[in-house]
């Protein structure tokens, strides 16, 4: 069901920008996006659009969820995946346009709490997240597919808690969903991305996990085969820009 549903997201953002202008030559981009990136990609989008093009028509969610849709043949122009796996992924199905793809972002990992909550933990080495938790519940998107939750499940398991946390793991669609369970009180404690949380007031950051408890978090874009907007070029070409890159610094990410 959850392929199906995507697969018609991306179709309706396609049909939506083949609508928005009348030749292939002018159609805005159709972008499938990591749900991580969802208003600093819409601010990089409405500055590329001040500078007189039409507005690329983006699609947010789980960079495995999106690397589906492509592989069973959605139309889009570029990817940006929150990790290296998923692109890795949708390059092996053929659908990548060779010398497109770049590293384009990097960010850090949060255990994130509601902001009215007591609790404080040093990350580290057996840190006790479990007694934090009590009988409440860890918000996570999925640890065994989407990048988000795959990296938390790696830091925890280098700092040697995940026996003691897995079984009380929620986990979400994405990052985004694993964030909104935390805003709403629904999990004590979450997983995300530092951006995901300076991007919501109610939230706050408990910690930082170590950079070597986790695989560097690289987001990397790319140009698909299935292209068929003149403007998916020019619009990678200013992500990566220094003035593409300086929107996404204002969000907390980092863009080397």
């Amino acid at each position: 069901m959850l392929r199906r549903l995507t697969q018609v997201v991306a179709a309706a953002a396609a049909l939506m920008a083949l609508g928005s202008c009348s030749s292939a030559g002018t159609r805005a981009p159709v972008v499938l996006a990591a749900a991580s990136l969802q208003e600093a990609l819409d601010a990089a989008a409405d500055a590329w659009t001040r500078e007189g093009h039409a507005r690329p028509v983006i699609s947010f969610a789980a960079s495995s969820a999106l690397a589906r849709q492509i592989e069973a043949g959605a139309p889009a122009d570029l990817f940006i995946s929150a990790d290296e796996e998923w692109m890795d992924a949708v390059a092996a199905s053929g659908a990548v346009r060779q010398g497109t793809r770049a590293t384009f972002l990097s960010n850090d990992l949060v255990l994130i709490a509601p902001p009215a909550s007591k609790v404080t933990l040093a990350i580290g080495r057996g840190f006790p997240l479990a007694r934090a938790l009590g009988e409440g519940r860890l918000a996570m998107a999925d640890p065994d597919a989407v990048p988000a939750g795959k990296y938390g499940k790696e830091a925890l398991t280098k700092l040697g808690v995940w026996p003691q946390v897995q079984g009380k793991v929620v986990r979400a669609e994405n990052v985004r969903a694993a964030l909104k369970l935390v805003e709403i009180g629904e999990a004590p404690l979450g997983v995300v991305y530092r951006t995901d949380a300076l991007a919501d007031k109610r939230v706050r950051i408990v910690g930082t996990f170590p950079a070597a408890s986790h695989a560097p978090i690289v987001y990397p874009i790319a140009r698909l085969k299935a292209s068929a907007s003149a403007e998916a070029d020019g619009f990678e070409h200013f992500l990566l820009s220094g003035e593409g890159k300086a929107v996404f610094r204002r969000f907390g990410f980092r863009a080397p």
